[in-house]
């Protein structure tokens, strides 16, 4: 059987335990991933779960199953001195759907480095988080800096690639199913 020349992947990054404590919104956020998660594996749409080495296990809504891919990072970007490319390839996987914490720095950095390594790119709108902020400080309050991420991915121009922002409600795997 041969691949679709189109075949997306669900990216979950750094839901971990140990970064719910400094997680903006984090029951709403693994709610949105975990039903985006049971769709795509429904439809036979690989997942992909990505973990930052140190930061505990992935939360029980995410955890993978022995028929997912997981990749352990050291840094924000989860392509840097890992195997996700490799995995990705070896799936025919060539659009990346990206989920997960945190949205300026882990989510931003592989995101962009999809982009720069061929994948086609949907950033999930509202699946993803970034961290709680302080009362006072020079970060954008937390739903803000989520909006203003969302906003440059709209307008954000890349050679040959395709992306888009969709909330999730609005992905449709539908034609991706499994066989």
């Amino acid at each position: 059987m041969s691949l679709p020349s189109h075949r997306p992947a669900l990216l979950v990054i750094d839901m971990q335990h140990d970064m719910l404590p400094i997680m903006h919104r984090p029951a709403e956020t693994i709610g949105v991933i975990a039903a985006l998660r049971s769709r795509a594996r429904a439809a036979g749409v690989p997942v992909v779960t990505v973990q930052q080495g140190g930061a505990g296990p992935v939360v029980p809504e995410l955890v993978p199953s022995s028929d997912e891919s997981t990749v352990t990072k050291s840094t924000a970007d989860a392509f840097l001195r890992t195997e996700l490319d490799a995995a990705l390839r070896g799936l025919g996987v060539t659009e990346l759907l990206v989920t997960g914490f945190a949205t300026e720095n882990c989510v931003e950095t592989t995101a962009r480095q999809a982009l720069s390594r061929g994948y086609d790119l949907v950033l999930v709108a509202d699946g993803h988080t970034t961290s709680v902020r302080p009362p006072t400080t020079d970060f954008a309050p937390a739903d803000l800096s989520i909006a203003h991420h969302n906003e440059i991915y709209r307008h954000l121009d890349f050679p040959d690639r395709h992306i888009r922002v969709t909330p999730a409600a609005e992905i449709d795997f539908s034609a991706f199913s499994a066989p």
